[in-house]
C-alpha cells in the first residue's frame, strides 16, 4: 500500500510543511529539497518566519550566544514587548526562535562595509533590550538556516541527535551531487 504524499500547502511554487520536534513544538517551513535515504524521505527545510538567535551583550566581550532557553524564560517576555513596538511577534517554535511580521531586508552594501568580528558578519542585530541588569540582543543569522526532517506520511519530524549525526553527511553529499549535475 503506497503512502499518501505529504499534505503540503503554500503560496506560489514552494510548498510548506509543519515540522515537529521531540518536545512537540512546531515550525512552519518551506520544503526546499526531498532526499530519499534508507527507505525514508528526508526533507531539507527553511523556516517561513525569520529565525533569530538570542545573545547576551556586554561592553567588554563579544556577544555571547544564549543556547539553552526555556520557552517561559523572563528574557523572552521582555523581547516580546520590544518586538511588539516594531509590529513583530516572537514565536517560540521548534528548533529556533522565530520572528513573524514585516522585516526590512538587510542592505547588502551596509553588511559589506561593516568591519568587525565574525559574529557581526554572520548576524544582523534586529533589536537590543535590557532584562534585569543585563543587555540582550536578538540577531538574524545571515547564512541560510536549514532544518532537516524525516517525512512520516503527512508529518515532518525534526531529525535530532544520533539520527542527525548519521544522515547529515549523506544529505550534504547528495546535495553536492545534485548541484554538480545542474
Amino acid at each position: 500500500m503506497a503512502s499518501d504524499p505529504p499534505a503540503m500547502t503554500g503560496s506560489g511554487d514552494v510548498p510548506t510543511v509543519q515540522v515537529r520536534d521531540g518536545s512537540g513544538r512546531q515550525l512552519l517551513c518551506f520544503l526546499e529539497q526531498l532526499i530519499p535515504l534508507d527507505g525514508h524521505d528526508y526533507a531539507l527545510l527553511t523556516p517561513v518566519d525569520t529565525p533569530v538567535c538570542l545573545f547576551r551583550l556586554s561592553d567588554d566581550d563579544d556577544p555571547e550566544l544564549v543556547e539553552t532557553l526555556n520557552a517561559t524564560e523572563p528574557i523572552l517576555s521582555v523581547a516580546d514587548v520590544v518586538l511588539q513596538e516594531h509590529d513583530l511577534t516572537l514565536v517560540r517554535s521548534a528548533v529556533t526562535l522565530t520572528v513573524s511580521g514585516e522585516l526590512e531586508e538587510p542592505d547588502p552594501d551596509e553588511l559589506e562595509d561593516e568591519e568587525g568580528d565574525d559574529d557581526s558578519e554572520t548576524y544582523e542585530l534586529l533589536v537590543s533590550f535590557m532584562a534585569g541588569e543585563e543587555e540582550y540582543g536578538l540577531y538574524i543569522p545571515l547564512d541560510p538556516f536549514f532544518v532537516v526532517a524525516r517525512m512520516e506520511g503527512a508529518d515532518a519530524v525534526m531529525v535530532e541527535g544520533e539520527e542527525f549525526e548519521r544522515v547529515q553527511p549523506r544529505i550534504e553529499a547528495e546535495l553536492d551531487e545534485r548541484e554538480s549535475d545542474d
